[in-house]
């Protein structure tokens, strides 16, 4: 009797938890929203020519009666994150209404606060609130949820709502947003502790108040600094989304100028402005001239548009060609080459130089890597990167929601691409779950095997 009391009082918080969630779109509203993003993106979506264009419009048909049926404003954007999610751009995606995001739970269920990363392709719970780190120990891994394999669970319930340019990020944030729900969502999770036993627990979300988390957190500095063997120094580029990492760099030169080698540490690094990443990276080679990503957009001429219906694709002339891509969508606008040029100064240095990379390190921060591939001085160690940089067009949606549709493909120099593959490092290193449990960073620990090695007469 205690036990169907307990399921009607959760179902009885999960139906006060729904009641929150904002309803005020129209129908009108809903097809408005879905036909702007599809609009947009047939005319501003750089990567048009990759997508199947059948399916993105018989999508779209379908959506048009979907959205119409969602019960309130967070169904309706969630299904606008699915229709984005087909495109498998990392700069094309959604942003939810501040109403609806304030209302999400990604980490809290009430009693337990608990977090996830994806390790060898497993959800290894790596953070838990400091009361129960005995009964879910870090370094389980979560083997399934709702009566689903977790792989199987991700597929269907998660993974079709993230865009993502590369399938290794889609696995990571599968994981990191498993559980996200709203207040009262439920999840049934079986897990495997790192000793062996298994267990079965109910999660639902509500507010957790515990704030101690084992192991603790600690928030990222801009910049993070330190000594390694008295001789290394280890400096992490956390953002450039702040000017202000150029300045504290700069107050850390003359002791980097004592250094026998540098490690410069991107996994975090998120991106931000390319300008805040080539200017510290101009006094860590004594190169003036440092290449970046070339890049193009798409060119939309209505008449060669016309025209090119009755242009053939066999057709030599350069009216003929221009006419017969732009009515297929795949003629290209390249911007302008210029290399960033700088001032020589005796503040450079140019020692050996290991630049730490991994699936965060995303956007700008890619396009750091970019300027310094030609650098015979540095190397690359970690995983691959994220895999996704350019300039998103945001247009607001019904409801407070905006999009983000990416109008411009970079690429190296020479014409590599790394959207949709990322750059990859010259020496991988993955760290494993023992690593983890271990707290060791193996990453770190083969760079500073690498430089000592260097350092060797």
């Amino acid at each position: 009797m205690k036990k169907k009391y307990t399921i009607i009082i959760m179902l009885f918080i999960a139906m006060i938890a729904k009641s929150q969630v904002p309803n005020t779109l129209t129908r009108q509203d809903k097809i408005f929203g879905l036909s702007k993003i599809w609009q947009e993106v047939n005319y501003n979506f750089i990567y048009l020519e990759r997508i199947d264009r059948v399916k993105w419009d018989s999508t779209y048909r379908v959506m048009i009666k979907t959205v119409q049926e969602t019960k309130n404003d967070y169904e309706y954007y969630r299904e606008l994150q699915k229709f984005c999610a087909f495109l498998n751009d990392g700069h094309t995606f959604i942003l939810l209404p501040k109403s609806i995001d304030s209302l999400l739970y990604t980490d809290m269920f009430g009693a337990y606060r608990i977090r996830l990363k994806n390790i060898g392709d497993k959800a290894i719970i790596t953070h838990i609130n400091e009361s129960k780190k005995g009964e879910l120990p870090i370094g389980s891994e979560i083997v399934e949820v709702n009566g689903l394999l977790t792989e199987e669970y991700i597929n269907q319930f998660v993974a079709p709502y993230i865009s993502s340019s590369t399938e290794y990020v889609l696995k990571d944030e599968g994981v990191e947003k498993l559980l996200m729900g709203l207040k009262g969502d439920e999840y049934r999770i079986k897990i495997n502790t790192p000793d062996g036993k298994s267990k079965t627990i109910t999660l639902i979300h509500d507010f957790t108040a515990e704030k101690e988390v084992y192991p603790p957190i600690q928030d990222k500095q801009l910049l993070d600094f330190r000594w390694y063997d008295n001789q290394f120094a280890y400096v992490a580029l956390n953002s450039f989304r702040d000017p202000k990492i150029i300045e504290l760099f700069l107050e850390k030169l003359p002791e980097l100028q004592k250094a026998k080698g540098l490690i410069v540490d991107l996994r975090c690094n998120k991106g931000g402005n390319t300008r805040n990443g080539t200017g510290i990276l101009q006094y860590l080679t004594n190169d003036t001239i440092l290449y970046g990503a070339k890049s193009e957009t798409r060119n939309h001429i209505p008449s060669f548009k016309a025209w090119g219906r009755y242009a053939n694709p066999s057709d030599t002339s350069a009216w003929s060609k221009k006419s017969f891509l732009m009515s297929q969508d795949r003629y290209y606008y390249p911007f302008d080459y210029y290399p960033a040029n700088f001032k020589p100064s005796n503040q450079k240095i140019n020692i050996p130089t290991v630049l730490l990379i991994g699936h965060k390190t995303f956007s700008a921060a890619e396009d750091f890597l970019i300027f310094a591939d030609n650098q015979k001085h540095m190397i690359k160690m970690g995983e691959a990167s994220h895999g996704s940089t350019g300039e998103p067009l945001m247009f607001e949606l019904p409801g407070g929601g905006f999009a983000l549709v990416c109008t411009i493909k970079s690429t190296f120099p020479d014409g590599r691409e790394f959207v949709g593959y990322g750059v990859k490092p010259d020496i991988e290193v993955k760290p494993t779950l023992n690593d983890f449990i271990q707290n060791n960073d193996p990453v770190l620990n083969s760079a500073l095997t690498y430089l000592n090695q260097d350092s060797k007469p």
